[in-house]
């Protein structure tokens, strides 16, 4: 991670943060993200997961990442099975709730080939919350007297100098960059968000930097007649690319939801066998495609507007 608030509140002060536009590629935005750092991902579960440049990292090559999310679904997968990452800092990590705990997961961490730091869901929560305030750490009341406090040598249980009350300190969380997708945004990287916003306006301001993809690159006009969506500010971001389709297999509020019928595939193919069925699944979809058209074109049309239409009668209904 970045080292101090301090010091990442020095490294944004020096940025331009002038109101230049942003827009660039996929490959571009994947240099950005250097082996070793800590990375933060948007989202929840299989909820506006930014697995086009989860997908674009993984092609690059990257190694030593670590990995900071609430929820965990199959991206994590991707990133423990191709390599990328050795590290995850999460509070639950499944290939979603219909599928039960990743087979995946299971295998790196129960092999001792990577770290599982496992935190509650709130405590994620307050641990962005506390890298976005600018403060070492924040206290709460979940987890004390759970099993999670024994596997958790970071925090710190104190009494309360006012109430007296027994409260738990959880250490900020400042990753190095944010990976985020968001349903619009201006190419200066003004960004807003349909549906929940989960964790993603804290991983922004908690961050060093921020690399949104997002389903199109609206006008500045466009956002500046509704400026109360607007939940991610422009000066926070570091890069903007427009990926259609970019949270695939997973959905996006309001445009899509969920592949569940190559869900379904997936599934099985890693849990009948973690390490050959990933690296299967990864030759397939990750590596073999030129471009992220040609892996939407691996998933097929059918499931892409089979996916269309339930995100848009869910928003219509």
């Amino acid at each position: 991670m970045s080292g101090s608030y301090l010091e990442l509140r020095r490294r944004l002060a020096a940025r331009d943060r002038s109101l230049h536009e942003k827009v660039t590629t996929l490959d571009a935005a994947a240099a950005l993200v250097k082996d070793g750092e800590t990375v933060g991902i948007g989202g929840s579960t299989l909820s506006r997961t930014p697995m086009a440049m989860i997908w674009s990292l993984i092609r690059a090559r990257r190694k030593n990442l670590t990995y900071a999310r609430g929820i965990t679904s199959s991206e994590g997968d991707w990133l423990l099975g191709s390599g990328a990452c050795r590290h995850a800092i999460t509070s639950w990590f499944s290939q979603g709730i219909v599928w039960g705990v990743s087979k995946v997961m299971r295998h790196y961490v129960e092999n001792g080939l990577a770290r599982f730091d496992e935190w509650s869901h709130m405590a994620m929560g307050m641990r962005f919350r506390a890298g976005a305030m600018g403060v070492p750490f924040l206290p709460m009341r979940t987890m004390l007297g759970s099993d999670l406090l024994r596997q958790r040598p970071e925090v710190r249980e104190i009494d309360c100098p006012y109430s007296g009350e027994r409260l738990l300190l959880v250490p900020a969380l400042n990753p190095d960059v944010a990976l985020i997708h968001v349903q619009r945004c201006d190419a200066y990287g003004n960004a807003q968000i349909d549906g929940l916003q989960f964790l993603d306006i804290d991983l922004a301001m908690a961050a060093n930097r921020v690399i949104l993809t997002t389903e199109r690159v609206v006008s500045n006009d466009q956002i500046r007649r509704a400026p109360d969506q607007t939940k991610i500010p422009f000066f926070a971001v570091e890069a903007v690319v427009e990926v259609p389709f970019g949270c695939a297999p997973h959905e996006c509020s309001n445009t899509y939801e969920p592949f569940f019928r190559h869900m379904d595939q997936y599934t099985a193919l890693v849990n009948g066998d973690p390490v050959k069925g990933m690296q299967e699944y990864l030759e397939r979809y990750v590596y073999g495609p030129g471009s992220w058209n040609e892996y939407l074109n691996l998933l097929g049309l059918e499931h892409l507007l089979t996916a269309a239409r339930g995100g848009r009668s869910v928003s219509n209904a």
